[in-house]
């Protein structure tokens, strides 16, 4: 991803850090920090999850905003007794999640088949882990870093936040230092 940005935009344009956002480092006092398309999800445990809104807040100033991008877990539709579900199912391509609901963690197993696969092979799986966050612990772990909830909707365009919601775009005003 580096390598493609430094063809696009040229080697000294934008400052690049590769880390671990829960413990990276680049100095200075931002206004803004982002984590979009179901970031957080990567960092597999609480305490990571907890140390990336203490590390964005280290690199914010005083009334800078967090925004979180993320999806919101579909527990409901995963039948008692079953630990998966189907999420998508057309032609070409699956994508199954199966969850381990004691540790919040869930696996997208996504499996491409087809005249989709050039190169011979029958399928391809692919295995991405995550643990999930539901909203209101999201705002815990922002109040412990210093952050308030500002505003959460549904998507980008700003539509409302409800029960319903697959997703939602939080952001968090940095209150104090930490």
């Amino acid at each position: 991803m580096i390598a493609r940005l430094r063809e696009k935009v040229g080697e000294d344009r934008i400052p690049v850090v590769q880390g671990d956002m829960s413990e990276a480092s680049i100095g200075g006092n931002f206004t803004l920090a982002f984590l979009v398309f179901n970031t957080i999800a990567n960092l597999l445990t609480q305490d990571q999850q907890v140390r990336c809104f203490e590390n964005a807040a280290g690199h914010l100033a005083p009334g800078g905003r967090f925004v979180i991008e993320l999806w919101v877990p579909q527990l409901r539709s995963l039948p008692p007794g079953h630990g998966g579900t189907v999420e998508v199912s057309e032609p070409g391509y699956l994508l199954v999640d199966t969850y381990d609901v004691l540790r919040q963690h869930v696996v997208s197993h996504h499996v491409r088949f087809g005249s989709d696969l050039s190169d011979g092979r029958e399928a391809l799986i692919g295995r991405t882990p995550h643990r999930y966050i539901w909203p209101s612990e999201l705002d815990l772990m922002a109040r412990i870093a210093g952050f308030e909830l500002e505003s959460r909707w549904a998507d980008w365009d700003r539509s409302e936040f409800t029960a319903e919601s697959r997703s939602h775009v939080s952001v968090y005003r940095l209150t104090e230092r930490q």
